[in-house]
């Protein structure tokens, strides 16, 4: 469910992140007893950073560091190559939705090839076609304008390659970390630091070259990420050896593992309002709203801020271990409320990077929670499929609701969408800190 970054969730680790019988590395399958305040732990384990940062985990953590850096670019290039074109608004939201669209239907099929064929394998086969994706684009916005048709279908071949790839985020973060916790956070801090650089970096092209440079960037990550997923070296794990039925059964039997797990699917069942009616309108109104009020540099910096805001969200993570990890996250969803009421309002610059940053703290927060919950408690054998379910369930709504951000904003007003979502936020809060299954849901070890 994991955002990837703010713009592209991945999955996380997040999802790839934002999700039973114990993965290696633990030793009991008894939870720890405490209530949640109690349970906020200053400690950060048994785990060493040197063990942490072994040869797996730093290739892993540079493919993905790599991957994200591209990532955090591409709102400032549609933004500033679709408005600058002359194009309309609802552009922008379509062309982040022609990215999510697919990625949220295909993804189910790429949690059983990932079971069948290997994660490692799927995620190289996923880059080489996000590589070939970005370099056509890149060529196509340096030599002219490209049509509308162009961008879209060359973003959705980039959501299928992220379908292909996001499912085995989840199951490789156990296997190259020894802390699962740590490594997210890691991870989600490494995203937030892309998220500045990214947007800045792209900023700095946009004025100097086009938005063409820009996706020639972008598509030199994926050949990074590649060659080190290459390089990985990963023990055969029993989840390697499960036989496996037909496509069409492996697909059945995800949706029963799916569907036995109540605080999983009642998380994402939540989160398709979420991110239809919050997350969904929140970037592309964001990106309209700053760059038209304040210019494209000032919305590359409101991102950059925003990555801020998700590196103090991923150091607290690091940090802090609440009991029930499910129910802190959302209580640290509250200060989402923050960035829309200050976007819908029209506030300064000032007040508008207060809000960047705030959100940002806390959906990092809540998405180490959960990337973390969802590998810890789902066997290795289903990960991947169920990860699939979490990203197809958590983002399909979410590029409903950018698509439809523009042309709602053009009837309503901005303004009032984005004070809505406010309101939508509080009360998916609330419904997540209501559900028994989800706010007792207790950390494994």
């Amino acid at each position: 469910m994991k955002e990837k970054s703010a713009e592209y969730p991945r999955i996380p680790a997040v999802r790839g992140e934002s999700p039973s019988p114990l993965l290696p590395g633990s030793s009991s399958g008894e939870p720890l007893g405490g209530d949640l305040d109690a349970g906020l732990s200053a400690g950060l384990g048994d785990i060493r950073p040197a063990e942490l940062w072994n040869r797996n985990f730093r290739l892993f953590f540079v493919a993905r560091t790599a991957a994200l850096f591209g990532d955090g670019m591409i709102p400032v290039a549609l933004t500033a190559g679709l408005l600058g074109a002359g194009r309309p608004h609802s552009s922008v939201g379509f062309a982040l939705a022609a990215w999510m669209g697919p990625l949220a239907v295909f993804v189910l099929f790429g949690g059983v090839l990932a079971d069948r064929f290997t994660p490692r394998r799927m995620m190289i086969i996923a880059d080489a076609l996000r590589l070939v994706g970005a370099s056509v684009l890149a060529v196509s916005f340096a030599v002219g304008n490209p049509p509308l048709w162009a961008v879209y279908a060359l973003s959705a071949v980039a959501g299928v390659g992220a379908a292909l790839f996001q499912p085995g985020v989840a199951s490789t973060v156990p296997r190259v970390a020894p802390d699962v916790q740590r490594a997210n956070a890691v991870l989600r801090v490494s995203e937030a630091l892309m998220t500045m650089a990214g947007p800045a970096f792209a900023g700095m092209l946009v004025g100097f070259a086009s938005a063409g440079a820009v996706y020639a960037a972008n598509a030199s990550t994926f050949l990074v990420s590649g060659l080190c997923l290459f390089l990985l070296r990963l023990a055969p794990a029993p989840a390697d050896e499960v036989h496996r039925g037909t496509f069409v059964a492996e697909l059945a039997d995800g949706w029963r593992e799916f569907r036995a797990r109540s605080w999983l699917w009642g998380v994402i069942a939540i989160w398709t309002v979420y991110g239809f009616a919050v997350l969904g309108p929140m970037l592309p109104l964001t990106a309209v709203q700053v760059t038209e009020a304040h210019g494209s540099g000032t919305y590359g910096v409101m991102m950059a801020v925003n990555g801020a805001g998700s590196v103090v969200g991923g150091l607290l993570a690091l940090r802090l271990r609440p009991r029930r990890p499910l129910a802190a996250g959302a209580v640290a969803l509250t200060a989402v409320c923050v960035n829309l009421v200050v976007l819908g309002l029209g506030m300064p610059v000032a007040a508008l990077g207060t809000g960047q940053f705030v959100a940002g703290a806390a959906f990092a927060f809540w998405l180490v929670m959960w990337s973390t919950t969802v590998q810890t408690h789902v066997p290795p054998e289903a990960l991947n499929r169920l990860h699939a379910y979490d990203v197809a369930g958590s983002l399909l709504m979410l590029a409903a609701g950018r698509a439809l951000a523009g042309p709602v904003a053009d009837r309503v007003g901005a303004p009032e969408v984005l004070l809505a979502g406010a309101v939508i936020n509080m009360a998916v809060v609330a419904v997540l800190l209501v559900a028994r299954p989800i706010r007792r849901l207790e950390r494994i070890a």
